[in-house]
């Protein structure tokens, strides 16, 4: 059977039987059981708006981004009044914002802090860009813009950030919402001479590594690691430097995709999404030669958001696994991989919301970011295995 329809199949399954009508998690303190660890939710944060992205830090400060365009820190348990100063402005319009915010991997020693917004342009319009900064006495400073995508839209931002084992940053821009109609091989994600739809690694001060796969070829910004992508707004990198990310179809057609450098991943030309509302074709085919397919799909969507490889030691049965946020799914999802396959998906978290972050914090526990469309206050919870129980 193949692979991806098998574990497309076991989905369903899981949540006919883990999640039954009326059985849904009432929140914080719950008891929450899985197949294979059961945990308890406890809140880090409430009363935020529209959070977007978590960070632990040494010395057990928590970060939380405020897409509007504010970055708090929990500390000790609580959530601080004031805000960080010294973040840029933010085009927070539509689904612009601040996104992503990451510690440098030797952050103990050099307090470099990343983060990733829509950053306002003199006409009007916005792109995705980053910005490392030390981070001192709750306050950043030293700013430096280290990269901005040469992409516009109305959305799309992709804007999500990884660091590998070997100290690369790795960034995400989307297509930018380009529309997916006519030559849909001139599509924006299509066309090199542009950033939109692209994975794109870095050195960690923005400047570009010789061996990228596009370094030396003309008019091709030399960033790009990979190419053909529709809105990645998850990224997640593994121990063994396996690079993974979550992109958003259209109407059905969500992707988890091993990233792999000079690869095109055929948006729009492939794919198994439709146009919204009236449902009609917008790709060719779903697969072609010379476009690499997905390694799991959702059909429909759960709109995929935050994405999280977890090798930590609070949830030992739980190491190698993928977990896979959704928006409209209202979902975390666990991946159990064999190789490069998925062989299980389950929910193991539903109903509490829109997740739009799921990370592996440094103490091992899971923290997730829900996000309320209607823009009511949310929180941030984190997965703590419940013991003896």
């Amino acid at each position: 059977m193949d692979r991806k329809i098998s574990s497309l199949a076991l989905l369903t399954l899981c949540m006919c039987v883990g999640a039954p009508e009326g059985d849904k998690p009432d929140g914080a303190q719950a008891l929450q059981r899985t197949a294979q660890h059961d945990y308890r939710l406890e809140t880090v944060a409430e009363g935020l708006e529209r959070p977007w992205s978590v960070a632990t830090l040494p010395g057990g400060d928590v970060l939380i981004t405020e897409k509007p365009g504010r970055l708090r820190i929990v500390r000790n348990g609580s959530l601080l009044a004031d805000p960080v100063q010294g973040v840029p402005e933010v085009y927070a319009e539509g689904q612009g914002g601040l996104f992503d915010v990451l510690p440098h991997p030797d952050f103990t020693a050099n307090r470099l802090l990343y983060l990733s917004f829509s950053r306002p342009l003199p006409d009007g319009a916005s792109t995705t860009a980053v910005i490392r900064a030390r981070f001192e006495d709750d306050a950043l400073t030293g700013i430096e813009q280290i990269f901005e995508a040469e992409s516009r839209g109305r959305g799309h931002y992709g804007a999500r950030m990884a660091f590998d084992p070997d100290g690369y940053l790795f960034v995400t821009v989307g297509d930018r919402q380009a529309p997916s109609t006519g030559d849909l091989e001139a599509h924006p994600a299509q066309d090199l001479s542009n950033h939109h739809g692209t994975v794109n690694r870095l050195h960690d001060d923005g400047s570009i590594p010789e061996d990228n796969p596009f370094v030396g070829r003309e008019g091709v910004p030399p960033s790009i690691w990979s190419y053909g992508h529709r809105n990645e707004q998850g990224l997640a990198i593994a121990a063994d430097g396996t690079v993974w990310i979550t992109e958003h179809g259209p109407q059905g057609g969500d992707e988890l995709n091993l990233v792999r450098p000079g690869s095109n991943y055929g948006w729009p030309v492939v794919g198994r999404g439709v146009n919204y509302g009236e449902g009609t074709p917008i790709h060719e085919t779903i697969g072609r030669e010379g476009m690499d397919g997905p390694t799991h799909f959702w059909v429909p969507s759960i709109a995929t958001s935050g994405l999280m490889v977890y090798d930590g030691d609070q949830f030992p049965e739980w190491r190698g696994d993928i977990f896979a946020g959704g928006l409209a799914g209202e979902v975390v999802a666990r991946l159990e991989m064999d190789g490069d396959g998925v062989v299980v998906e389950e929910p193991v978290l539903y109903g509490m919301g829109r997740v739009r972050d799921v990370r592996q914090g440094l103490d091992g526990y899971i923290y997730v970011a829900i996000e309320d469309r209607d823009g009511a206050p949310t929180a941030v919870y984190r997965m703590v295995p419940a013991t003896g129980e």
